[in-house]
């Protein structure tokens, strides 16, 4: 087999063959420099103002409260806990299934469950809220 290789600048012609490895011929490339790249002057910012008084987003998340995702897509098995529920870091939330395997989902710290965001059997994605612990 012969390959062709480029090593800083230069370019060998190199013969292969039961593991053994000639060099053919070398040839010496000239660099080619790269086009200037075009400046496109940036637009203007838009400046909105928000209106005074705006209701806080749905899930906005609060300070202290942290919210517990779905690490992969899967089916949810069976929710370990219910909102109101003391619960210690390490003990299972949620068990979701995903590819036949059945992974359980950990509380990341000691708290109250403030709020679920899913239920048996709903399907879920990648980053999908599951539970709310304050």
């Amino acid at each position: 087999m012969i390959y062709t290789v480029t090593i800083n600048n230069k370019e060998y012609e190199v013969e292969v063959e039961k593991g053994k490895a000639n060099i053919l011929k070398t040839k010496e490339i000239a660099i080619q420099k790269a086009p200037e790249p075009v400046k496109i002057p940036a637009p203007a910012a838009e400046v909105v103002s928000a209106p005074a008084a705006t209701a806080p987003a749905a899930q906005a998340v609060q300070e202290g409260v942290d919210i517990v995702k779905a690490p992969m897509p899967g089916t949810i098995l069976n929710v370990r806990v219910n909102q109101g529920s003391n619960v210690k870091q390490g003990e299972i939330l949620v068990i979701l299934e995903a590819m036949k395997m059945e992974n359980e989902i950990l509380a990341p710290r000691d708290g109250v469950v403030m709020q679920l965001f899913v239920t048996k059997g709903s399907s879920v994605s990648t980053g999908d809220n599951l539970v709310s612990i304050s």
